[in-house]
């Protein structure tokens, strides 16, 4: 006979479930997110650089979209620029993660990867001193930064020769909410100029 699973709620459930305010709280929260991402997604579209780009990577408009569960919490994510198909893939990807960050992250993989490869190279001083993260795994949409999926730079040219995905990207805490949109734009430039630096 199979138990029955544990429905009772604990004192601080209780509470919660009989108050619908977090709850009002933590969609506002989500619609500011949106509308922030929104006005990155405005910023990034007026960024010269993007137009030294193939045409095909900016083809497509901004992306917005959200969930519920990134391991189990929250999150919203804009793509832009982005071209993904299954053997190329450029895009930059902006990420709020309930609890922990906002990151950006560009993706390449393919012949956007080897053509933009000596670039980043080239680039590696400026990208350590701004303190990119670099993935050390091959797991395309994973976006957290333990020790197993991303570490940073450092310095070390040998994170970004002879990959299959390569992803690029920078931290900006939530406690630092109010400089994001700043932050997020600078890093977004930082990653264009990267590619675009030969």
């Amino acid at each position: 006979m199979q138990e029955k699973a544990n429905v009772s709620l604990s004192a601080f459930e209780r509470q919660l479930v009989s108050d619908p305010a977090w709850i009002l709280t933590k969609n506002g929260i989500i619609e500011k997110v949106y509308a922030l991402f929104g006005n990155l997604s405005e910023t990034y579209k007026q960024t010269g650089l993007l137009q030294k780009l193939p045409a095909e990577i900016t083809a497509a408009g901004a992306k917005i979209s959200k969930g519920e569960n990134y391991e189990g919490l929250p999150y919203v994510m804009l793509d832009y620029p982005r071209c993904f198909s299954k053997e190329n893939v450029f895009a930059v990807r902006t990420f709020f993660w309930w609890g922990h960050f906002f990151s950006i992250t560009l993706h390449m993989k393919g012949t956007y990867l080897q053509q933009y490869n000596a670039s980043i190279l080239a680039y590696e001083p400026i990208l350590t001193a701004n303190d990119v993260w670099v993935n050390n795994s091959d797991e395309e949409w994973h976006h957290h930064f333990r020790s197993n999926n991303m570490q940073l730079l450092n310095g070390n040219k040998t994170l970004l020769q002879n990959r299959q995905i390569l992803k690029l990207a920078f931290v900006c805490s939530l406690v630092d909410w109010d400089f994001a949109e700043e932050i997020l734009e600078q890093k977004f430039r930082l990653l264009l100029q990267s590619v675009l630096n030969s």
